[in-house]
């Protein structure tokens, strides 16, 4: 198993002088291409096409596409800034905002967070988390639910979101909305809820969803 997972196994070899390569510059090139085509069309061949050179050069530095994805999903958690704010409602409400805005800028990000999570700036703004709520006065079991309760609320909405804003083409969401309104007898609350626009933005309806998770926590 730990030879699959990047973060839990010997680094590669030092990569030999000449190649013109970095780790760091196969994780912009990756995070670029999947900005523009998302991930399930990066293959190794156009990685290496985008750095112009040969995929084996590639492999001097990552031992498959699994590490360059890892690496790249830990590169997106770090554009996450750690908060400065010293009360911890207000500095963990901040770097769960952010870490939302961080997932959808990059869209691809939330549906690749089933792989461990073990990058150093992962874990760094997972520490922050944990340190901040020790500080709340969570310990033990209760520090953990909260920990794995507030990371599920930011990936889940974030994937939820970036699934709707994929949708945002005018026409298809006139088409999801009849589909609604057409099934009244099936979805009757939905139909009347404001489900779909209800006047508020995504973002609205993540940060009010989060205080009243944070009302629960903290």
């Amino acid at each position: 198993m730990t030879e699959d997972v990047l973060w839990l196994r010997d680094r590669p070899a030092a990569a030999r002088r000449a190649e013109p390569l970095s780790v760091e510059r196969i994780v912009t090139a990756a995070v670029a291409e999947l900005d523009e085509h998302g991930a399930e069309r990066l293959t190794m061949r156009r990685l290496a096409q985008r750095l112009d050179v040969t995929s084996t050069a590639l492999y001097w530095h990552v031992r498959t596409k699994d590490d360059v994805l890892d690496l790249a999903v830990d590169h997106v958690l770090g554009e996450v800034p750690i908060p400065a704010d010293a009360e911890p409602r207000p500095a963990v409400r901040a770097l769960l905002v952010d870490w939302r805005a961080a997932m959808l800028r990059h869209p691809w990000s939330p549906g690749l967070l089933g792989r461990p999570l073990l990058g150093p700036n992962v874990l760094a703004r997972i520490e922050f988390l944990q340190s901040t709520l020790v500080r709340a006065g969570l310990s033990g079991a209760d520090l953990q639910v909260a920990t794995k309760l507030l990371s599920n609320v930011v990936i889940g909405t974030a994937m939820n979101d970036s699934s709707w804003r994929r949708l945002e083409d005018p026409a298809v969401m006139v088409q999801v909305r009849d589909h609604i309104a057409g099934r009244g007898d099936l979805y009757p609350t939905l139909g009347s809820s404001g489900f779909l626009d209800d006047g508020s933005s995504d973002d609205e309806l993540f940060e009010r969803g989060l205080d009243r998770v944070l009302d629960a926590v903290l």
